[in-house]
């Protein structure tokens, strides 16, 4: 059988296949949009990780220093401040050790005690023996001034509370709390997890 080649049909269309221009730049804008939504979505939830470490940090290494200080024979002290840095607003803390000239920072365990900040935007409220700080004795002062929550060689702490907000709407983001022993509680928009 011999056969002659079947000629194949061509299309009378101006399309041929493929992706003309506008449809490439429909799913380019839409992968665009999407990158982005995701893109901020990760980036506040990323910040909010962070807070959340930094406030199971404070807990942390107050216990840490309560157990140094019983060990040691010294007192240890947090030391919170309002500074101000480019115009921004921010919350810090530092750790310190009492010694015979005074408050200093700590000698040993220089990583466990490093300082910290938090991001502009977020703010802290000390309440100590359930008389809230009013914002100025956060302020950044001189170098020599002593911190407000103290932990005794005796064992014993300033009962106290921290509260971290947003600045912007006052939102209650963490609450830290302790009592004269120095059990910390760490509690998700101030309600324990028990109840959340």
């Amino acid at each position: 059988m011999t056969g002659a080649p079947i000629p194949y049909p061509r299309s009378s269309g101006l399309h041929t296949g493929g992706f003309s221009l506008v449809e490439l730049l429909v799913v380019l804008i839409i992968i665009v949009l999407v990158t982005s939504m995701v893109g901020l979505s990760v980036s506040s939830g990323g910040q909010d990780i962070q807070i959340e470490s930094q406030v199971r940090g404070i807990a942390d290494t107050a216990s840490y220093a309560l157990d140094e200080a019983q060990f040691t024979g010294r007192d240890y002290g947090l030391l919170l401040e309002r500074r101000e840095e480019g115009g921004q607003l921010y919350y810090a803390w530092a750790w310190r050790e009492r010694a015979l000239e005074g408050w200093r920072p700590p000698e040993s365990g220089k990583d466990v005690f490093a300082d910290q900040r938090l991001p502009p935007g977020i703010e802290l409220e000390l309440e100590i023996e359930n008389s809230p700080f009013s914002e100025v004795s956060l302020e950044s002062a001189e170098e020599s001034r002593g911190p407000q929550v103290v932990f005794y060689a005796s064992g014993e702490t300033t009962v106290g509370a921290i509260d971290v907000r947003r600045v912007d709407d006052g939102e209650l983001l963490w609450r830290i709390e302790w009592d004269l022993l120095g059990r910390f509680d760490v509690l998700p928009r101030g309600i324990p997890e028990d109840d959340a």
